[in-house]
């Protein structure tokens, strides 16, 4: 079964698909003649979606992916490379948050922004588990401080690096250091096996924090519940993932309690420049 459908009362034989379909899966043999497959095409071509979005009459589809069905952009939407660079430098992390749940559907749009991250051969690996509940949060921050614990009385280099021992009395003096009182946890998942499954959900998670940002809400890595995650069974059996799954990435969820006024210095990046 043919990957590529062609309206030929629509295509004007361009050449753009062709010279956009990253595998270098289709071509146009002649002058004014359609886009077609090369031999074998249909075991390689991973279902971006690339033809169909650079074709501007909607002519190309694939099975999974029909013109009609996709957002035309519109450039009206898109922001100045001002606004861009004001926007990214101007996100915070966000460590202090007002005690007020996010809708659920504000929750959901974050993911399917995020579901848009571009990510290792199309494969879209990842799974998203959210936990709404603020006592949850805060159970699996209890469970991040037993681990601290056990790390501080083992591994006390490590302890000393990361700063536990400070982290473990301020938990143990009712504040939260580890999720910041967020009243929601958004963890990345997915099968272990994936090779590309970690940097898929690095980049995804980046989009929805961005998206966070822009939606007013705040957003911040949870660094120590995702190295509990990983190396402290109790937090994973929390969890409860799908068997074989592994978790990749947490983000603390809120509304921020207090707005920024200024975007703070930074180092000067350290460029090599070769020619």
């Amino acid at each position: 079964m043919s990957t590529l459908t062609v309206d030929r009362e629509k295509c004007n034989s361009c050449g753009l698909c062709a010279v956009e379909c990253p595998g270098g899966l289709i071509k146009i043999a002649d002058s004014g003649a359609f886009p077609v497959l090369i031999d074998g095409a249909e075991d390689y071509c991973i279902k971006c979606g690339h033809c169909v979005a650079v074709c501007p009459l909607g002519a190309i589809a694939i099975p999974t992916m029909k013109p009609q069905n996709c957002i035309p952009i519109r450039k009206g939407l898109l922001p100045s490379s001002e606004q861009v660079e004001h926007f990214l430098k101007s996100r915070r992390s966000i460590r202090v948050y007002k005690q007020k749940g996010v809708p659920r559907d504000l929750l959901a749009k974050l993911i399917d922004i995020a579901s848009y991250a571009p990510s290792g051969h199309n494969w879209q690996p990842l799974y998203w588990l959210v936990i709404e509940n603020p006592k949850e949060v805060k159970r699996l921050a209890g469970l991040v401080a037993d681990w601290m614990r056990v790390v501080i009385k083992e591994m006390p280099d490590l302890a000393d690096l990361l700063h536990l021992q400070k982290r473990v009395a301020a938990w143990d003096q009712g504040e939260d250091v580890i999720t910041r009182g967020a009243p929601h946890l958004i963890i990345a998942h997915a099968p272990a096996a994936d090779p590309s499954a970690a940097v898929d959900a690095y980049i995804a998670l980046t989009y929805l924090e961005l998206a966070a940002y822009s939606l007013g809400l705040g957003a911040c890595w949870s660094g120590y519940l995702q190295m509990a995650i990983v190396f402290h069974p109790p937090v994973m059996e929390a969890l409860r993932l799908p068997e074989g799954h592994i978790g990749l990435g947490t983000m603390m969820i809120g509304y921020p309690k207090h707005k920024f006024s200024r975007i703070p210095l930074k180092n000067e990046p350290r460029i090599i420049w070769r020619q």
